[in-house]
C-alpha cells in the first residue's frame, strides 16, 4: 500500500517538475509562437514534400541569425532599459522614418499570416467536425466561416483580460502540444539520415517558385516582430540587468527550439511525402496523402500540431501591431489601453479576410512569409549601432563574435530581400 502511494507521489512530482520546466520557460516562448505558425508549418510541408531536405541548410542559418538577433535585443533592453523602436527613434540618425517604415513593414506582414493562419485553422477544425458530423460537408464555406468567427472572439476576449503572464501560458500550452505532436509523428515517418547531411550543403532548387520557397522560409524563421517585440515582453517577464545570463540562455533555447520543431515538421513532410511524388499545395492534401504512409494516429497527430502551431501564433500577432506602436511611443504596453483595443479588433477583421473570401490559404501563408524579410536589414542594422554605441550600453562592450555574427545576418537578410523581391515579381 506504502508502496504504491510512494510510487503515485512521485509520479505527481515528476509531472510537477515537467510542468515548472516548462511554465519556467521566459520570453523565447513569445519567439517560438511568432516563428512556428502555420506559415512555418506550411512553409516546410510545401519544401519538405517538394524538395526533401534540400533546404535544411537555409532552416539552420536563419535560427542560427535568429538566436544572435534575440540575444542582442534582450541584451540592449536589459542594459539600456530601452525597448527597441523607441531607441531607433531617440538614438538614430533618420531613426524616426526607420522606426515608421519597419512598423508598417511588420504588421503588414504579419496580418497577411494571420489571414493565412485563419484560413488554414478554420479547415482543419472544420475536416476535424466533418470526420464525425458528415451532414456539413454541404454547408462546408458557411462552417469555415461560422468556425474562423468563433475562433477570432475567443481570442479577442482573452486578448482583453490578459496580462503578459497570461499570455505566456495560453503559449506554452500551444507551443507544448505542438511540439510533442510534431515530435511523435517524426518518429512514424522519417527521412534517410543521407538526405539530412545532404540538406545542409548550401543549395536552391532550380524550379519555379524554388527562390520563392527560400524566402518565405527566412520570413517565418527570422521574423524582425519576434527580435522588436523582445524587449517588451524581457520587461514584461520582470528581467532587469541581473538576468543577462537567463536571457542569454532563454534566446539560445528558443533558437534551437525552433530549428529542432521546424526541422521535425519538414522530416515528416519529406519521409512520407517526397518519394511518393507528391508535393502538397493545400494543407488538407495532407490528409490524403500522409494517411496511407503513416495511418490515421499520425496523421490526427501531425494536424493536431499544425492546429496548436497556427494557435499558438494567432495571439502573438493580434499583440504585434500594439507592441510596436506602444514601444515606438513610449516602450511600455498597456493592454488595457483604448488604442490596442481597437487596434487588436481591426486586425482580428483582418484575420478573416481568407475565410470569407475562400483563397488558397496555403498560397498566401507563403506569399505573407515574404513580405516580413523586407524590413529585416533595417532590424539588423538598427540593433548594430545601438549595441556599439558605448554611451548606451553603459561600459557593456560587444564581443567581436557577436558583431562578425551581426554583419553576417545582414548580408544574408539583404541577399534574401532581393531573392524575395525576384520571386514576388515572378509571381505577380
Amino acid at each position: 500500500m506504502n508502496t504504491t502511494t510512494e510510487n503515485a507521489n512521485s509520479n505527481k512530482s515528476l509531472l510537477k517538475k515537467i510542468i515548472g520546466l516548462v511554465l519556467a520557460f521566459g520570453p523565447g516562448i513569445f519567439a517560438i509562437g511568432y516563428t512556428i505558425g502555420t506559415g512555418s508549418v506550411t512553409s516546410m510541408i510545401v519544401a519538405g514534400s517538394t524538395y526533401g531536405m534540400q533546404l535544411l541548410w537555409v532552416l539552420l542559418l536563419s535560427c542560427f541569425f535568429s538566436g544572435i538577433l534575440m540575444y542582442v535585443y534582450g541584451n540592449y533592453a536589459l542594459i539600456s532599459g530601452e525597448t527597441a523602436l523607441f531607441a531607433f527613434k531617440k538614438h538614430l540618425k533618420w531613426g524616426k522614418l526607420i522606426a515608421i517604415l519597419i512598423i508598417i513593414g511588420i504588421s503588414f506582414g504579419q496580418w497577411n499570416s494571420l489571414m493565412g493562419i485563419m484560413g488554414i485553422s478554420s479547415n482543419i477544425i472544420y475536416e476535424i467536425f466533418a470526420i464525425y458530423f458528415p451532414g456539413i460537408v454541404q454547408y462546408k464555406y458557411e462552417t469555415v466561416i461560422l468556425i474562423a468567427v468563433v475562433v477570432t472572439a475567443i481570442f479577442y476576449a482573452l486578448l482583453l483580460v490578459g496580462k503578459y503572464t497570461f499570455f505566456e501560458k495560453i503559449l506554452v500550452i500551444f507551443v507544448t502540444i505542438m511540439g510533442l505532436s510534431f515530435f511523435i509523428s517524426l518518429f512514424m515517418v522519417y527521412p534517410l539520415p543521407s538526405e539530412v547531411v545532404q540538406g545542409l550543403i548550401p543549395s536552391i532548387p532550380k524550379v519555379e517558385g524554388g527562390k520563392m520557397l527560400v524566402a518565405a522560409f527566412v520570413g517565418t524563421t527570422m521574423a524582425a516582430a519576434t527580435f522588436l517585440s523582445r524587449p517588451l515582453f524581457v520587461k514584461g517577464k520582470g528581467w532587469t540587468i541581473k538576468n543577462l545570463k537567463q536571457q542569454k540562455k532563454d534566446a539560445i533555447i528558443a533558437a534551437i527550439l525552433v530549428f529542432t520543431i521546424s526541422a521535425a515538421v519538414m522530416a515528416v513532410a519529406s519521409g512520407a511525402l517526397f518519394h511518393q511524388g507528391k508535393p502538397v499545395t493545400q494543407v488538407l492534401d495532407m490528409v490524403n496523402t500522409l494517411e496511407p504512409v503513416a495511418g490515421k494516429f499520425a496523421l490526427t497527430l501531425f494536424f493536431f500540431g499544425t492546429l496548436s502551431a497556427g494557435l499558438s501564433s494567432i495571439f502573438p500577432i493580434l499583440l504585434i501591431a500594439p507592441i510596436l506602436i506602444a514601444d515606438y511611443q513610449s516602450g511600455e504596453l498597456d493592454t488595457s489601453s483604448k488604442q490596442f483595443k481597437i487596434i487588436t479588433a481591426f486586425a482580428c477583421l483582418f484575420a478573416l479576410i481568407v475565410p470569407v473570401f475562400g483563397s488558397n490559404p496555403v498560397e498566401m501563408q507563403i506569399v505573407s512569409q515574404i513580405f516580413n524579410v523586407f524590413v529585416l536589414p533595417l532590424v539588423i542594422l538598427g540593433i548594430m549601432l545601438l549595441i556599439n554605441n558605448s554611451k548606451l550600453m553603459k561600459g557593456h562592450k560587444t564581443s567581436i563574435w557577436i558583431n562578425i555574427g551581426l554583419v553576417l545576418a545582414f548580408i544574408f537578410s539583404c541577399v534574401i530581400s532581393y531573392n524575395g523581391v525576384a520571386a514576388l515579381l515572378n509571381y505577380f
